[in-house]
């Protein structure tokens, strides 16, 4: 398995046509929603294994989600169904320029009901790469759940990345989401932040300063994405900025899960052949706040520290290389979209 995906997921319904209030909307197509949904399907269209974790409701959207996903090519064997809650809804109307605008019926949904339950380590221990988000991390029980998911993920010696994929207007109390994200974010090898994200998660304006943050924090990997001009991160202590291929923009629901879909794949060739493993984290000499390589681990993975020197061509010129290839900013996939 080479990503599995822990998180919220929910019946998108795109509009037939834009530049309309979604009261005037007469048409509405159901698809693949919730950022983790689509990342699991992004990864999957992109030719990985990928596996989708979460809870949706015993209902018609429910068994929608689940056959849509098994359909993409995503293992949903971890999906839970449950008759405690409805499958959570949103409609989104798309302006002139591709921007959404959301309408949500998710008050206490089923993808808030992640539980102890739903974390399998044998199951996440075969996976390269976890990748989770905070947007249905509301109640103590999901919160609880997900930090033994990422705690886990790095006891197997796995990549943990994080898209936390923020929807402020959503907690009643914006500092459990705080505290929550100091807790989990230094524990991930990759973090993934939108622009409008980094003041919030970092504490930080600038993006290069929020790079310079996560990194402090131990992430190997932060990545701040910034629309039309690209993205930026932060490579060996270098900041590299990548730019996007200049598109017309027609819809951008997903635009930030294809990207992130992209991610944990290029993260793992980037970690993999500039340190030169194929195995995952190990505590090192140093003890918790140091890791070393351990090689020969089934799986892949990379470690958060290196001790050593870089192989040849490790150098930005090899990152940004990879970071242009196919299925990342040029090749963004949108899960919500049927594939051409």
């Amino acid at each position: 398995m080479d990503v599995v995906c822990v998180g919220e997921s929910l019946v998108d319904f795109l509009p037939a046509e834009s530049a309309q209030r979604v009261r005037d909307v007469s048409a509405w197509k159901p698809s693949i929603g919730g950022s983790l949904a689509n990342v699991s399907v992004g990864v999957a269209r992109l030719g990985g294994r990928s596996a989708y974790v979460g809870v949706v409701g015993e209902d018609e959207f429910g068994h929608f989600l689940r056959e849509r996903l098994a359909a993409e090519g995503v293992d949903v064997s971890h999906l839970r169904q449950t008759a405690e809650a409805k499958t959570g809804l949103v409609f989104i109307s798309i302006d002139e320029r591709g921007e959404r605008s959301f309408t949500y019926f998710r008050t206490r949904s089923a993808e808030f009901l992640l539980s102890e339950r739903d974390v399998d380590p044998a199951f996440l221990e075969r996976a390269r790469v976890v990748h989770f988000g905070t947007n249905s991390l509301k109640l103590p029980e999901a919160r609880a759940a997900m930090s033994r998911t990422v705690e886990t993920a790095r006891a197997a010696g796995r990549i943990v990345s994080c898209d936390p994929n923020l929807r402020l207007h959503a907690w009643e109390d914006l500092e459990v989401l705080r505290e929550l994200l100091g807790r989990l974010l230094p524990r991930c090898s990759v973090v993934k932040l939108s622009e409008e994200e980094v003041a919030f998660a970092t504490g930080r304006t600038e993006p290069e300063d929020a790079l310079r943050y996560l990194s402090g924090l131990g992430v190997l990997l932060p990545v701040v994405t910034r629309g039309e001009a690209g993205a930026v991160f932060l490579w060996r202590g270098e900041v590299v900025r990548v730019s996007a291929p200049r598109v017309r923009v027609v819809d951008t629901t997903g635009a930030g899960d294809g990207f992130t879909a992209s991610l944990p794949p290029r993260a793992l060739a980037a970690l993999r052949g500039c340190l030169g493993t194929g195995g995952g984290l190990a505590r090192g000499p140093g003890g918790a706040g140091h890791l070393r390589l351990r090689r020969g681990l089934p799986g892949g993975g990379a470690p958060r520290r290196h001790h050593g020197p870089a192989r040849p061509g490790c150098g930005r010129q090899r990152v940004a290389s990879l970071a242009t290839g196919p299925g990342f900013l040029s090749h963004v996939v949108d899960p919500t979209k049927p594939a051409r």
